[in-house]
């Protein structure tokens, strides 16, 4: 760890400037995208208080990549799915599983392009959607395995689909919501 660079110091100002100590410069939210994709680490610290604010910078440089028209990365309904865990009892289990994907992701990713390079004469397109849906597919299970009563309901949900909505079905639906409820009220104290 003696090897590792300690990270680029920036600081924002009041007006919303932000100040690279490194060069002595002024920088954008697209020249800190442009030091990520470098791999380049970093940390912003509000000018005035000292306060660590890496985090929110980053959100606001994943906003404005997503703002973009033709850089959506983030499914609406994984979004939806991120909103949905905080607060919940499994929300400490999140970022752990997130960055651990992520990892997992990057390491394939060599892979992932030989692949392509070698099949890219012939299913290239073909390879390419077998990876995503497998990715996926991946994401999906775990996030049901993070939360098993969304996939109880969305069973629920394809079931009533099938057949006639009976009063015992929502008599069991209301129970399991209580049985949620009561939960997550434990896992908060």
């Amino acid at each position: 760890m003696a090897n590792e660079k300690e990270p680029t110091v920036i600081k924002k100002y009041a007006n919303r400037r932000l100040y690279h100590t490194g060069t002595s410069s002024y920088v954008t939210l697209e020249d800190l995208a442009g030091l990520v994709r470098k791999g380049e680490d970093f940390v912003v610290y509000d000018a005035k208080s000292g306060e660590d604010i890496t985090r929110s910078v980053l959100a606001q440089i994943i906003f404005e990549e997503e703002s973009k028209d033709g850089q959506n990365l983030l499914p609406i309904a994984f979004l939806r799915q991120l909103i949905r865990f905080y607060g919940d009892s499994m929300q400490a289990l999140v970022p752990r599983y997130l960055e651990f994907s992520m990892d997992k992701l990057t390491q394939e990713q060599n892979q992932f392009r030989e692949q392509m390079s070698k099949a890219f004469g012939g299913g290239a397109i073909d390879a390419l959607q077998a990876q995503t849906r497998a990715n996926m597919a991946m994401f999906t299970d775990a996030f049901r395995m993070f939360n098993p009563f969304a996939a109880a309901t969305a069973q629920a949900q394809q079931e009533n689909q099938a057949a006639p909505a009976s009063d015992d079905l929502g008599e069991l639906k209301r129970e399991l919501n209580a049985m949620r409820e009561r939960l997550d009220k434990l896992a908060g104290s």
